[in-house]
Formats: structure tokens, C-alpha cells, sequence
């Protein structure tokens, strides 16, 4: 390591450490592979399951890539790239964090040794970046399968793929067909007449006891909330909705004026009343005496969405343009159907018939609240990933086809460049096979032959695509450890979430290769002293 503190010359004194070069390239790798052999073992059906326990105590345990590293209290400033990378993934497709993570790392771990071998850096990303774009084209042009060439099982294919390296995926059947039922159920659309099925709309609650087959999917939202008092009616139909958030500081007014603004909003003919803050039971006395349900300290989000699905609208104040305080009818929304339902030892209110925009909700059940959090991040990616296929309408065969078919192309496709790129393109298409020689390993098979059967398939396809295209489907079966056609197996994922997993890959790979200085600064000691 090279210190700059004291340096002499016309050079620029630092107060702090420098490192530059070679030194800072294999820093970062060794960062970046650390990161990754974390979520290795947790990748593919089956994937093992990671405990991590925070500084307080709490256990999580789970299988999903991007809760790994949101945990892992990670310092390394390019490791941190990775965080973010999966996290970004999340947010995009909702699955593939795992790979997504994997698929970086060797990809900078690969770049790191074309350096050592006098590449230079620029030659690497230009490779890397044509091999990307070149990737996702092929993807779309020869893996691709429009969803309507399929049966109408390919939604409930791609939701179990999705949960077979879960904790659900015991019973994939099953919670494939609930998440499938919960999408269509919430399916909207949007200005242009295209449909739209947000997540969001999905209510996703959790309860102890019983077994995970005995959870429910449910038409309509529901809150974990009991009525604020028992003398309140269960149940009330032909429902009008508001969300008075003006009951905030009822303690510091005058009772009198809280009972005219209470019966101002009874007045407009509210029957179910939400607010976010507390009730006072002086003020509760006049909604039962009215017969009305109301409920307090409901969380903002289900609020906005509740207020969504019933055509209410929020309301911060009863204040109107002439400073008279009024409540306006138009403020309310429709349900047909609220009630309250009691489940294990807890209460939910459920709000059913919802006048303007569909919700579901699902009711998990399950032994531990480790399970029942595990079981709602599995759901949570089936959501994500049912969304993107009825959104894009195309999907892949899965169980590493799609890497296997890609290493064969852009093996092929670099011998066509007569530049330095050629390298790194040739560096790319062996990065791609990571996941299939991962997911091999996980699944206790020989992953130098499988792999090597695969390779094969995939190049007698691209080769002789009149004989032999449809071996192009084919992919691992990891329980037999055969080489299968996952289209017929039922081994399907959104396309989206592969091409996207290679974009973010390669950015994330490229963003850390360009780094080749690293200055840590020295702590201000007079700063530090004080």
C-alpha cells in the first residue's frame, strides 16, 4: 500500500491512504466475490436457506437474494454496488436477485484477469457493452415465446418457477393458482386501454396457526384492525367510506365543537369512518350511538389505498374556501360489504365490493412468524413476476437454458471481431454458465457433465436450427439431474427478467471496473479529538 501522507515534490499531499492499479482491481473483486459466494448457495430449487441476526436480535430467515443483502451490513464501497444492484432488480422485475448478483461478480472477476493479462480496461467495457446489447437481442429474437402460443398454464408455470427455490414451492401448485387468481382479480387499466395489474392492490396479511394450505385469497382489501369499540355493529352494508383524518387533536378542543364535526361528517351520510390518528371515547360515544364503525391508528398506505379502491378522498381538514368548517358528501366513497372478521387471536376488517378499483387480499397462515415473513417475500415475487409476463405477454425456458444457449451465440459471435473486444465478448459468453454450473452445485449434481450435455443441445440447435431447434427449450432438470425441455416441464420465466438481470449485470461489472484509484481520506483529527 502506498501512503501519500508526507509525499514530497510537486505532488499533492493527501491526509490519508492511496491505492492505486492493480492493487484496488483485486481488492474490489475479492469485495465482489465475497458478496456473491454469499448468495451462491441460495440460488435454483434447490437453494438453501440463509439466518441472519441483527444487532438486536431479530432472526430472518430466507432464501431471497435481495433481503440477504439488504441485512448484510455491508462497508466495501464497490460491494455496496451490489446491494444496490439487487435491490434494483427487485424493484424492476421482483425476481432474479439471486442470479442477478452472481452474474456481476463473474463478470468482474473474469475482467480482472484479462487486465492481468495486459487488456486494457477500455477494450473490456467496449467488449462487454457490445455483448450485452447483442445478449438481450438474442433473447428476444430466438428464446422468446409469446405467451398466447402457449396454454393457459403458462401463468401458473411461471408463478411456480418463480416459488420452486422457496419456501412455498412445497406447495407450488397450490399458491401459484392463488397469486394467479389475485392478479387477475386487481387487473385494471390504464389512459391508453392497456391493462395494468398493480401489486400494491394485493393486501398481503399474516396469521399464526394452521398450515400454509389452509391460507386464503379473499376479493376485496383488508386491514389488521379491529372496530375502535365493541358497541360498534360487525358488519354493515351498502357502504359509504371516509377517512376523517381531523379527529387529531380532539384532546386539546372543546367537546362541542368535535361533536359538531363528528355529526357534520354522519350528516353526509358516512357509515364507515377511517382515521390515522386516535379516536377519544368521548368522541367514539357518538359514533356508536349513530351505529357507525370506526376505525383508528389505520396505517397511511391502506388508507390511500382504501380511499383509492372505494372513490373516497382523504381528507386533512374540514375547513372549507370561506373558513367555515363543512364536510362535503363528494369526500365519500362505496363499498358494498364491511365487516369485522376475527382470525386466530387477531381482528381484520375487510372491505368488500369496492366501487372503483379491485383489491384482493391473501391470508397467510403458517406455524412461526419466520415462515409466515418468508411465505409473504415468495408471494411477493410470484406477484411481481405473474405482473411482468401478463404485462409483456413473453416469456423464456428456465433452469439455465437461456445462459447455456447465450454462451454458445456470443462464443461464435466474437470470433466474427477482429478487435481486442473479441477477448472480452469470449470472457462474457463463459460468465453467462455461472448460473447453470451454480445451480448444478446447489443440486449435489456433477456440474462439469451436465452443463458440458447442455452446451451441446444448445449448439447442435443454433447449428442445425431445421433439425434440431427446438433442443433451444431445453434446460437443466435439477431433481433427476437430466437435460429436459423446460417448455414441456413447465420451467418458465418472464423474459423481462432476464434481459434486465444481463443489463444490470453488466453495468453494475462495468462501474466497478472503471474504478483504479482509491483514496481513503484521514479523519480530521482536531474533528475527532473534540
Amino acid at each position: 500500500m502506498q501512503s501519500a501522507v508526507g509525499s514530497v515534490g510537486p505532488r499533492l499531499q493527501i491526509q490519508g491512504d492511496r491505492q492505486s492499479g492493480q492493487d484496488v482491481r483485486t481488492q474490489n473483486v475479492t469485495a465482489v466475490s465475497a458478496i456473491a459466494n454469499i448468495v451462491k448457495t441460495s440460488l435454483g430449487p434447490v437453494g438453501l436457506d440463509k439466518m441472519l441476526v441483527d444487532d438486536v436480535g431479530d432472526v430472518t430467515v430466507t432464501n431471497d437474494g435481495a433481503t440477504i443483502l439488504k441485512l448484510l451490513e455491508v462497508e466495501h464501497p464497490a460491494a455496496k454496488i451490489l446491494v444496490e444492484l439487487a435491490e434494483l432488480q427487485d424493484q424492476e422485475v421482483g425476481d432474479g436477485t439471486t442470479s442477478v448478483v452472481i452474474l456481476a461478480a463473474e463478470l468482474l472477476k473474469r475482467a480482472n484477469e484479462l487486465v492481468l493479462n495486459k487488456i486494457h480496461p477500455t477494450n473490456i467495457i467496449g467488449g462487454y457493452r457490445i455483448a450485452m446489447r447483442e445478449a438481450c437481442k438474442f433473447i428476444d429474437r430466438e428464446m422468446a415465446i409469446k405467451t398466447d402460443t402457449l396454454d393457459e398454464h403458462a401463468l401458473l408455470n411461471c408463478a411456480k418457477t418463480s416459488m420452486s427455490s422457496k419456501i412455498t414451492g412445497g406447495d407450488g401448485d397450490f399458491f401459484a393458482k392463488m397469486v394467479v387468481d389475485a392478479m387477475q382479480l386487481v387487473k385494471t387499466y390504464d389512459d391508453m386501454g392497456n391493462p395494468r395489474y398493480p401489486v400494491k392492490a394485493i393486501s398481503v396479511l399474516k396469521a399464526h396457526g394452521k398450515s400454509a394450505r389452509e391460507s386464503v385469497l379473499m376479493d376485496g382489501y383488508a386491514i389488521p384492525m379491529a372496530r375502535a369499540a365493541q358497541g360498534m355493529p360487525r358488519h354493515i352494508f351498502q357502504v359509504l367510506v371516509t377517512d376523517p383524518k381531523e379527529l387529531e387533536k380532539i384532546r386539546e378542543r372543546e367537546f362541542d365543537i368535535t361533536k359538531e364535526r363528528i355529526q357534520k361528517i354522519l350528516a353526509a351520510g358516512a357509515n364507515v369512518v377511517l382515521t390515522t390518528k386516535g379516536i377519544d371515547d368521548m368522541s367514539l360515544k357518538y359514533f356508536v350511538e349513530a351505529g357507525v364503525i370506526a376505525c383508528r391508528r389505520v396505517p397511511k398506505d391502506d388508507l390511500r389505498r382504501i380511499a383509492r379502491a372505494t372513490g373516497a378522498s382523504v381528507v386533512l381538514t374540514l375547513a372549507d374556501m370561506e373558513g367555515n368548517e363543512t364536510f362535503d358528501a363528494s369526500s365519500l366513497g362505496t363499498a358494498d360489504n364491511v365487516q369485522e372478521e376475527r382470525v386466530s387471536d387477531d381482528a381484520m376488517m375487510t372491505f368488500k365490493g369496492c366501487k372503483f378499483s379491485k383489491a384482493a387480499t391473501v391470508l397467510l397462515r403458517g406455524a412461526n412468524d419466520y415462515m409466515l415473513d418468508e411465505m409473504d417475500r415468495s408471494l411477493h415475487d410470484s406477484l411481481c413476476v405473474v405482473k411482468r409476463v401478463l404485462e409483456s405477454g413473453s416469456v423464456v425456458p428456465g433452469g439455465g437454458s437461456v445462459e447455456a444457449a447465450l454462451s454458445i451465440y456470443l462464443e461464435n459471435f466474437s470470433t466474427t471481431l477482429g478487435s481486442r473486444e473479441q477477448l472480452a465478448i469470449a470472457e462474457f459468453a463463459n460468465a453467462a454458465l455461472v448460473l447453470p454450473k451454480t445451480l448444478s452445485v446447489n443440486a449435489a449434481k456433477d456440474a462439469t457433465e451436465l452443463v458440458a450435455a447442455l452446451r451441446a443441445k444448445h449448439y447442435q440447435a443454433q447449428t442445425e436450427p431445421e433439425k434440431y431447434g427446438i433442443q433451444k427449450q431445453f434446460g437443466l432438470d435439477l431433481i433427476e439431474g437430466v437435460v429436459r425441455n423446460n417448455v414441456l416441464a413447465g420451467v418458465l420465466e418472464p423474459t423481462m427478467s432476464k434481459t434486465k438481470m444481463i443489463q444490470f449485470a453488466t453495468e453494475a461489472a462495468i462501474t466497478i471496473l472503471r474504478i483504479d484509484d482509491l483514496i481513503r481520506l484521514a479523519p480530521d483529527e482536531e474533528e475527532g479529538g473534540q
